[in-house]
């Protein structure tokens, strides 16, 4: 597999012998608080080489790109069958036999009402693509964020924020990845704080570890702060959450300790570092928003809470006080108990319910409640195969019933091999 850092030095010399860099050559760290084996790891480190081949002035740009070409054909082996757009296939998506039995298969269509809005026509387009993150409604128009697509300075583009229409007219209001230091590569959903709209991004800004960035609904952006790496935090891939004017959010990189960071930020970007995650008991590496419970923040940590899960820790369940007060109220113990969670929590009644994506009676990944005290319970251990497992995302709340996700699983023969996933339904 390809040594990205070495790359960067090998890129870094090439540049100064060669051509001018518009920007500076470091390694972003917007693949480090990814998990390991993750898909969308192994796709964003090939973003990365082609933002930084695409970013030589000129001179011999083309060594560079041709360089990079060289360089990746090299790290296949260790990619994923399916891989996400742009990376190279190693084999087949599907093979012979699966591939006469989807040939067979036409959409369901169920009785309730449903229709596809807007269809993105692809990385390769300006309009955007990939978006990993949930709409929020202002005022009867929906808005979202893209990973890739847009005015493009490599061939998939490097995100949008759009707006689109319940009839289904869609508007890129800003593509990312303009100029040296602009933000790229949005995975969170924005939040509206009087009629601005502001968001994350995984990487760009002054030293490529991501930004708090806000956008008008007509399309005017701004960096309000750019993660500096280091004490200040890098990665913030999750939302922010609103409390009387304040912004709050996590990186997952970054802090004191190198293993993420809970913010503040003002909606005109003084950014303050609440709480440097430490690893070990306190936990590590929060990948997802926060929820605000009566002006007290919770999360959760992906890593951390003990040394168990291959020493890494399983992860917890925090708290945070708007001030930096932090408290670990739960460290997951792995196996039946749950191990991994990657999503944030929701409260229902004040009780926070949440998934971890493996640990359970069967490995598979968990649902969970748990008190504001500390008070964990599984509710739910995933069987996979037809059951579903390794839930990755959030749930909610309707009517007393838990609706959510599982990213494996699925009642089809191939799904043991190609995640096809699950939508469940839980009553507590």
């Amino acid at each position: 597999m390809l040594d990205v850092s070495l790359f960067y030095t090998f890129l870094s010399n090439l540049s100064k012998s060669v051509v001018q860099v518009s920007i500076p050559l470091t390694a972003p760290t917007a693949v480090s608080w990814m998990h390991a084996d993750s898909p969308l790891r192994t796709d964003i480190m090939k973003r990365q080489l082609e933002i930084a081949g695409a970013r030589l002035s000129h001179g011999r740009s083309a060594l560079g790109i041709c360089a990079i070409a060289t360089l990746l054909s090299g790290c296949g082996g260790s990619q994923p069958p399916i891989v996400a757009s742009g990376a190279m296939r190693q084999s087949p998506s599907v093979t012979a036999p699966e591939s006469a039995a989807l040939s067979h298969l036409t959409p369901h269509h169920a009785t309730s009402s449903y229709a596809v809005l807007y269809r993105f026509r692809g990385a390769h387009f300006a309009d955007g693509a990939a978006p990993y993150a949930s709409l929020i409604n202002v005022n009867g128009t929906l808005y979202g964020t893209t990973f890739y697509g847009g005015d493009k300075i490599v061939k998939e583009g490097l995100g949008t924020v759009f707006s689109v229409t319940p009839s289904g007219t869609e508007k890129v209001l800003y593509s990312f990845g303009h100029g040296s230091f602009d933000p790229y590569w949005p995975m969170a959903s924005l939040v509206n704080v009087k009629g601005t709209l502001y968001g994350t991004t995984s990487a760009g800004g002054v030293y490529g570890n991501g930004t708090v960035f806000s956008v008008t609904t007509t399309g005017t952006e701004k960096v309000l702060h750019s993660f500096a790496g280091g004490a200040d935090g890098a990665g913030a891939e999750a939302s922010l959450v609103n409390v009387k004017g304040t912004l709050y959010g996590t990186t997952s990189a970054g802090g004191a300790n190198g293993v993420g960071t809970v913010f503040s930020v003002t909606t005109t970007g003084t950014e303050q570092v609440l709480h440097s995650f430490a690893g070990g008991s306190d936990g590590g590496r929060p990948h997802a928003a926060l929820i605000n419970v009566s002006g007290t923040l919770y999360g959760t940590t992906n890593s951390g809470g003990g040394s168990g899960c291959g020493g890494y820790g399983c992860g917890t369940v925090f708290s945070v006080t708007t001030t930096g007060a932090e408290k670990v109220l739960y460290s997951f113990a792995g196996g039946s108990d749950g191990d991994g969670p990657q999503a944030g929590l929701i409260n229902v009644s004040g009780t926070l319910y949440g998934t971890t994506v493996y640990g359970g009676a069967n490995g598979d990944g968990t649902v969970f409640s748990i008190s504001t005290t500390g008070t964990e319970k599984v509710l739910y251990s995933f069987a996979g195969g037809s059951d579903g497992d390794n839930p990755q995302a959030g749930l909610i709340s309707v009517s007393g019933t838990l609706y959510g996700t599982t990213l494996g699983g699925g009642r089809r023969p191939w799904c043991s091999r190609y995640r096809c996933g699950t939508v469940f339904a839980l009553t507590p």
